[in-house]
């Protein structure tokens, strides 16, 4: 059985500003560094195996998968285009704060974000659903069985948990927040209510 693990980036310095990054190539903070080398150390420790880590190619989750790879003594991840974050199209790099402002009333507001829905330039999430089927369907043609580890961003992360699931995308929006280095399991043996496997505190 193949088990799919998904895990959002360590804290950049655009989410320590409460920036929307989008697709800005940001480093990680010395808090996302952190971040990363506890989580590696949780998956170390519960005696989870990867045979195969793929990365988004932007540096914030290439640097994440990289440091759960040397701390697991595994193979280095290798890039997997496709898991790129969402394009935000005009509200790259916007203050968080302004969504509201720029996007009303094409949002959809949560307990902890205000997603953007349709702004000029950017990808839809139902694009992103689209994106996602492409990545599930390679993952799935290409490992038949065994644990895979797709280190990945918030938007696109929560559009390939709804595309595995076969969820509504604007439910799984309001379902929960993909924090960074928050851990998923996306398998036939973890409904999508038990997923999580480790959350950030």
């Amino acid at each position: 059985m193949l088990k799919i693990y998904l895990i959002r980036h360590g804290q950049d310095h655009d989410n320590a500003q409460k920036i929307l990054n989008g697709r800005r190539n940001t480093l990680l903070t010395v808090k996302g560094i952190q971040q990363a080398k506890e989580i590696a150390k949780k998956i170390k420790n519960s005696k989870i195996h990867f045979e195969y880590v793929y990365s988004s190619p932007l540096r914030r989750g290439y640097k994440t998968a990289e440091i759960i790879t040397n701390i697991l003594h595994i193979k280095k991840p290798k890039i997997l285009r496709t898991l790129i974050e969402r394009d935000f199209g005009i509200m790259t790099g916007k203050p968080q704060k302004m969504i509201k402002k720029l996007c009303s009333p094409d949002i959809l507001k949560t307990n902890k974000i205000c997603y953007f829905l349709n702004p000029k330039g950017a990808e839809t999430f139902p694009a992103l659903i689209k994106r996602s089927k492409i990545i599930l369907s390679l993952l799935k043609n290409k490992h038949k069985d065994g644990n895979i580890l797709l280190v990945t961003h918030g938007d696109i992360g929560k559009m390939i948990y709804a595309t595995y699931y076969h969820l509504n995308w604007r439910e799984v929006l309001k379902m929960f927040h993909f924090d960074n280095t928050e851990l998923l399991e996306l398998s036939r043996t973890s409904s999508s209510k038990n997923t999580h496997v480790f959350k950030t505190k």
